[in-house]
């Protein structure tokens, strides 16, 4: 006797549905109802997959696409029980789907059988512990080393590649910001263009007056005021306006010529 699964009540549909002519407007309608009621059986294969590294909505949109396949294709008058049929083409449409992303990491198989041993470990000491499972009790339960298990987990979504549009995470651990993309380059140094400015210039001062270099050096590097340099100096503190406005100007216009 066949152990129940709690599809059984769908089983007729079949049989309905196949003995309505092809164009019948009712085999939509049944067709409907039988993809609906063992949806959750693609989202549950869907779930299995989960651990390579594929979003969960990817995988339950092409789940769903196998159980398209199946319900159209399933004959029931073969005797054969639609779930003996039904799980085949679903796993099957997921790994071809997953073989032709292919994705950029190709994570070892050794890892992914032992996710794959890990998923189903830890749903069924979720059901039944009513909660989420500890790595040493996934380990208890696999008879394998609890280190084995922290290396699967670490190893889950390896093969997956992050957008470089997502945001930047924070030293915190928090999105942030910046893009991916923008996080992973360096900053551009502000000062990096004083260094090349310097550099120009220090030819161009080598040409002014020992006074003028000195009017500029008091200014700009002791920051003294326009009196205070004329005192130093022994010149007006107009003359050492117009000073420093000739030679700025000088500067300027060599610099922009250069």
């Amino acid at each position: 006797m066949a152990r129940p699964h709690g599809y059984e009540h769908l089983a007729p549909l079949f049989v309905e549905r196949d003995a309505l002519a092809d164009d019948h407007p009712h085999r939509a309608r049944l067709r409907d109802e039988l993809i609906s009621g063992y949806r959750p059986v693609a989202r549950h294969i869907a779930h299995r997959f989960g651990y390579r590294g594929v979003p969960a909505d990817d995988l339950e949109q092409v789940a769903s696409v196998g159980l398209i396949l199946a319900v159209d294709r399933f004959e029931a008058d073969r005797g054969v029980d639609f779930l003996s049929y039904a799980v085949p083409t679903i796993t099957g449409e997921i790994l071809r789907y997953l073989r032709d992303r292919s994705t950029a990491i190709r994570v070892p198989r050794r890892l992914r059988d032992l996710q794959a041993a890990i998923y189903d470990a830890a749903a069924e000491l979720g059901q039944r512990l009513g909660r989420a499972p500890r790595p040493s009790e996934i380990a208890a339960e696999l008879q394998v080393d609890v280190e084995l298990v922290l290396q699967g987990l670490a190893a889950q979504g390896a093969a997956h590649c992050s957008s470089l549009d997502e945001p930047a995470e924070d030293e915190g651990g928090r999105p942030g910001d910046r893009m991916r993309f923008g996080g992973g380059l360096g900053w551009i140094e502000p000062r990096f263009d004083l260094i090349e400015q310097r550099a120009a210039l220090l030819p161009l001062l080598a040409r002014l007056s020992e006074r003028d270099r000195t009017i500029l050096a008091l200014r700009f590097f002791e920051g003294l005021t326009q009196s205070e340099i004329g005192q130093r100096v022994g010149i007006s503190q107009m003359h050492v306006s117009r000073v420093l406005s000739r030679t700025l100007l000088r500067l300027r216009a060599e610099l922009a010529r250069d």
